[in-house]
């Protein structure tokens, strides 16, 4: 940034200054236990800040000498009024400041140094540095020298822990609007702009440092473990600058905050990453501790397998009914935290005027958008040193606690079937390195376990859920423990999470998989009032939060989704489990009935051989609606004899077929026989106005329900966030869905398809039946915690 001052140009970004920085770290250390350097850092704690200025500020002499000013640099202040205005040569001769005229002392000390010059002598700030603008006499760089004087301040109150003194220098001189000055070097001095160049060069000089170390091997970076550790301490000194600088930029030119803000960012990322490092460093990067693989390639293999795994069990989408939605493969924990970080979004910005932070990492970029697999590319990451920069140079800094899980999740992987004496000292420490709770470390571990597709892996997370479960625990892991076979786990999951019927709402996703564990633990009365009270709680909320006629219509379309997708949802289970009769008892209302005969009538349509046709008929004799029946089995009749005509059932079946048309229509005839007469030649004749319940009506509800809102619950989790922040996460809603068959195949509104389990009629399927289908939502759910 280049800033115009008197016609002259200063820089803030010219290689001078960056030498000037780095020259005002010595090689060697002051002798802190001195008192010169005591009452230097004495003095620089307890100096006035609007004063800090003219101390920086580079003054020359202003002493008369043979008709001209003497010009030299001037180290000293007078004691008398406290001017830099004379050499200490001229000092000896001179009797009044040239300034203010007042009388210098003739007994005493006359002088002492300047605040900037006395660090130089105590060893703090360089005497090169000092040297080097002695001999400059161009006026432009003159300048650059009264910046880079204040900058040499700030960095040996950063190099001595005097990080304080920088951000009062930001609110009590740079944010006063009565801190002013005629003169227009100290007026550039007191602009909040300079404090934040000044943090801009300090972190790419820092930069340039870390990627010397981070070239070198493991020995040479261990002897650097104490350089590493004041770096970070610098960067967290510098980031608590920015804070203070961020409060003074608001309101002012959006750009100027977004660069503050990416400047930000990227200290925060290269110190977390260094933080990793560090860790890394003291244990070596591992190379002592053997991996459970052989090679990358088999642990590459593994992570195939279970992918595999995770594609043949998972369920169908219930939510997302489109035929394309059905192609998606179902995904692994440790996939969905990795595509919350946006590692590629990440890659692309992280850059600060021309220098990468990416440049930090060992490999480059060869490791990102090099595979096609999309983010199962990145893992297994190829070693630790891999897995530390991808996570933590890449994604935002505010989901630093879900890459540490993800990190956690590697190191399991890499060690889980070796003896634990070999490897969980190393966890240990990373827990205590990072205040990591156990909660949080058994959170991972259980992650990892449950995308393990063997069964000693489920058995063990199973053992782990009753001591982590809990109102923060994400749904993900019931809906893994369903489709792994274990709906009995996943229900007991969800209560003790407090999402067994609890007075919180829930996602839709969410409520479809609760409804599929209950169904599947056989708790079909259970799951029918599940689904009612969660269908009543959305209308309750979305109706009393009716602001306009439009969102009314958009709201009501909300409810009816709801209903729509639950209801199907237990018609189909119970059509896959062989319950449809125990579910056609169940009070249905009328909007859900629209469901009940939707699901009922167009699976019946698909498969005539099965008896599913027949219950729907028997679902209205039930409730004494024998027209109703009468129409439903008409349609039937019809579409069974036009299967027989057409030769689509077979000959085995065809006998079997015959004779429940003909149980059907001798139970029609005699429910008929109950109606008046009148009403009998009505329906024979077809002149009666049909009265059954199609997929097409309009299902009336209440316009408002003046009932208190329900509040949402928080579902957080460390590896896998569910809040709908973005300060981003790891869960994508997995859709739900239901029953395929390789004989049938399943109509677009029904959005499933059933399985064919045998040729028997009333033979509904088995519940080890395979679910093929896959699911992916774009809806993405974070928590605070948060990968």
């Amino acid at each position: 940034m280049d800033r115009r001052l008197n016609g002259l140009t200063v820089s803030s970004s010219s290689n001078g200054g960056s030498a000037a920085v780095r020259s005002s770290s010595p090689t060697l250390q002051p002798n802190y236990s001195s008192r010169l350097v005591q009452d230097t850092l004495e003095h620089l704690a307890s100096i006035d800040l609007i004063d800090l200025c003219k101390e920086a500020k580079v003054e020359r002499c202003r002493a008369t000498r043979d008709l001209r000013s003497c010009g030299r640099y001037v180290h000293h202040v007078l004691n008398s009024c406290g001017h830099a205005s004379l050499c200490e040569e001229c000092s000896q001769r001179c009797d009044i400041c040239p300034i203010c005229r007042v009388p210098i002392s003739k007994s005493g000390a006359k002088l002492h140094l300047r605040l900037y010059y006395e660090c130089i002598e105590a060893g703090l700030i360089s005497k090169r540095f000092d040297e080097r603008f002695q001999e400059i006499e161009d006026g432009e760089k003159q300048l650059n020298a009264d910046v880079h004087h204040l900058y040499s301040l700030f960095d040996v109150a950063l190099e001595n822990n005097l990080v304080s003194l920088i951000c009062h220098y930001i609110t009590d001189v740079c944010m006063d609007e009565t801190a002013v000055s005629s003169d227009p070097v100290i007026a550039f001095l007191l602009d909040e702009v300079v404090v934040k160049d000044w943090c801009k060069r300090t972190f790419k000089n820092i930069i340039t440092e870390l990627q010397g170390i981070y070239n070198m091997d493991v020995y040479a970076m261990k002897e650097r473990l104490s350089l590493l550790l004041k770096f970070s301490l610098h960067l967290k000194g510098i980031s608590n600058v920015l804070d203070i600088l961020d409060s003074s930029f608001k309101g002012t030119l959006s750009a100027q905050l977004h660069d503050l803000h990416h400047l930000q960012e990227s200290i925060l990322k290269t110190k977390q990453h260094m933080d990793i490092i560090i860790w890394c460093i003291r244990h070596e990067f591992l190379e002592g501790v053997r991996s459970r693989f052989t090679d990358n390639s088999s642990w590459s293999s593994d992570v195939r397998m279970r992918k595999s795994e995770a594609i043949r069990r998972s369920w169908p989408d219930a939510i997302n009914q489109s035929m394309e939605s059905s192609g998606h493969d179902g995904s692994l924990f440790i996939e969905d935290a990795l595509n919350n970080l946006d590692l590629e979004e990440g890659f692309m910005n992280g850059t600060v005027e021309g220098l990468e932070i990416a440049s930090l990492q060992k490999d480059g970029a060869s490791f990102l958008g090099s595979n096609t697999d999309q983010v199962l590319g990145y893992y297994p990451f190829k070693n630790l040193r891999s897995a530390a920069d991808l996570l933590f140079l890449h994604g935002g800094s505010d989901m630093v606690i879900a890459k540490q899980a993800i990190f956690l999740y590697y190191l399991y992987d890499r060690h889980w079937t070796i003896p634990e004496e070999e490897w969980t000292f190393i966890l240990e420490d990373f827990a205590a390195t990072f205040s990591i709770s156990r909660h949080s470390l058994l959170e991972s571990l259980t992650f990892y376990l449950l995308d393990d597709h063997t069964e000693e892996a489920l058995q063990e997370a199973c053992r782990l859920l009753p001591e982590i479960t809990g109102p923060t625990s994400h749904p993900k892991i019931a809906e893994v423990l369903l489709e792994r076979g274990s709906p009995d786990t996943a229900l007991m999951v969800l209560r003790w999470a407090g999402r067994d019927g609890g007075p919180h709402m829930t996602s839709l996703r969410d409520a479809v998989t609760a409804v599929r564990v209950r169904v599947e633990c056989g708790l079909l009365t259970e799951a029918f009032m599940h689904q009612r009270i969660l269908s009543t709680r959305v209308k309750e909320k979305n109706f009393n939060k009716r602001a306009s006629g439009d969102a009314s219509q958009k709201l009501k379309g909300q409810c009816s989704n709801w209903v729509e997708v639950l209801v199907t949802e237990i018609c189909c289970l119970c059509i896959r489990r062989n319950l449809v009769d125990r579910m056609i008892e169940l009070p249905w209302n009328s909007e859900e009935e629209v469901y009940i005969h939707k699901c009922l009538f167009d699976f019946a349509i698909e498969d005539p051989i099965r008896t599913t046709g027949n219950l729907l008929v028997v679902f209205y004799f039930q409730r004494h609606r024998y027209s109703e029946a009468y129409q439903v089995h008409i349609k039937l009749e019809k579409v069974e004899q036009d299967s027989i005509s057409k030769g689509s059932v077979s000959e085995e079946f065809l006998p079997k077929l015959e004779k429940a048309i003909q149980w059907r229509s001798n139970l029609i005839n005699r429910c008929l026989e109950l109606l008046p007469e009148v009403e009998q030649q009505q329906l024979r004749s077809g002149n009666l106005t049909e009265g059954a319940v199609s997929s097409s009506e309009e299902v009336e509800v209440p316009d408002k329900f003046d009932i208190p809102q329900i509040p949402d619950s928080l579902s957080t989790s460390l590896l896998i966030p569910s809040s709908v922040n973005s300060s981003l996460l790891l869960h994508r809603d997995h859709p739900t869905g239901l029953l395929s068959s390789s004989t049938f195949g399943t109509s677009a509104k029904i959005g499933m398809s059933f399985p064919n389990t045998g040729p028997e009629l009333g033979n509904f399927g088995s519940s080890s039946h395979h679910h093929d289908g896959l699911f992916t939502s774009s809806e993405r759910v974070l928590s605070h915690q948060g990968i």
